[in-house]
């Protein structure tokens, strides 16, 4: 599936987006949503077995779908409020997903919302589980979201190397997620909106086939949003495609541009099918909100 849109705003920019989703090449069922529209971009990864995967990551996508119309501002805590409040909403419908005995339903989730504060645009970047939300600007990309993963946690005990956690065998567990257990706190990050930001808000299905040197190497080579969409799904296809892959990319972009102008920089040139997202049982870490 693919959808690609723009939101004209209050500000001198406008935001560009596309967003593309698929099952796999080894799943039978995509428990990957998305939500594209307004001001808010988001993806989720469902976990909990099939049908309650597929469930969790809808019901917590439709639960935070009245942030398209934006926040009240983006200041202290009033900024985190609304969403908060919708990620509570999310939970509470989480729970009472019916599941095989000993397997709850839940979900990650990460995206960012656009705000606006004193007149500026900010990013407002939100996250719970492995599920990531990257900024490419000047060329870069730069990870924003920090995993919530029990191989995140070897990476910064220095115990396991950056190439080791892509094959380790724990990678697929995750230590914070809606859905099951108490209801953790999520991450937040504010970054000001560039006139050429381009955010990429993905499920752990893109970057377990597709390292961020490649990805990178996509973005800058797709003006179009919808096209680096596109070409990021069929490239982890190729690359295996062993779990569910949904993107979202998200330009920001002076309301005169050409949409089909360069926006971020010029261009550049043994596992099973079991594989999946599963919340760690015991020990949710529960810090981390701004």
């Amino acid at each position: 599936m693919s959808a690609a849109g723009g939101t004209p705003l209050d500000l001198p920019l406008e935001v560009r987006w596309g967003a593309a989703t698929h099952r796999g090449a080894r799943r039978t069922l995509n428990e990957d949503s998305l939500l594209a529209s307004g001001r808010a971009f988001v993806v989720a990864d469902g976990m909990g077995g099939h049908d309650a995967g597929e469930v969790a990551s809808r019901v917590a996508v439709e639960a935070l779908e009245p942030l398209s119309a934006g926040l009240r501002e983006a200041a202290g805590e009033s900024a985190t409020h609304d969403v908060e409040e919708r990620l509570a909403i999310a939970h509470e419908r989480l729970q009472e997903i019916g599941t095989a005995p000993g397997r709850g339903a839940g979900t990650t989730i990460t995206g960012v919302i656009l705000v606006e504060h004193e007149g500026a645009p900010y990013w407002l970047v939100l996250n719970l589980g492995d599920s990531r939300t990257y900024l490419l600007v000047d060329g870069s990309l730069e990870q924003v979201s920090v995993d919530h993963s029990e191989v995140q946690e070897l990476l910064d005990a220095g115990e396991i190397t950056a190439a080791q956690a892509r094959t380790h065998p724990r990678r697929h567990v995750v230590t914070r997620a809606l859905g099951p257990g108490p209801r953790p706190a999520a991450d937040f990050w504010f970054l000001p909106v560039g006139a050429h930001d381009r955010m990429l808000i993905c499920s752990d299905g893109l970057t377990v086939e597709l390292d961020d040197a490649r990805i990178a190497k996509i973005l800058l080579a797709a003006p179009d949003p919808q096209v680096a969409a596109d070409r990021l799904v069929a490239e982890a296809l190729h690359a295996g495609g062993r779990d569910n892959i949904t993107v979202v990319v998200v330009d920001a972009a002076s309301a005169d541009d050409d949409p089909g102008a360069e926006h971020t920089a010029p261009r550049a040139e043994t596992e099973t099918d079991d594989e999946d997202t599963l919340p760690r049982a015991h020990g949710l870490v529960m810090g981390g909100p701004l």
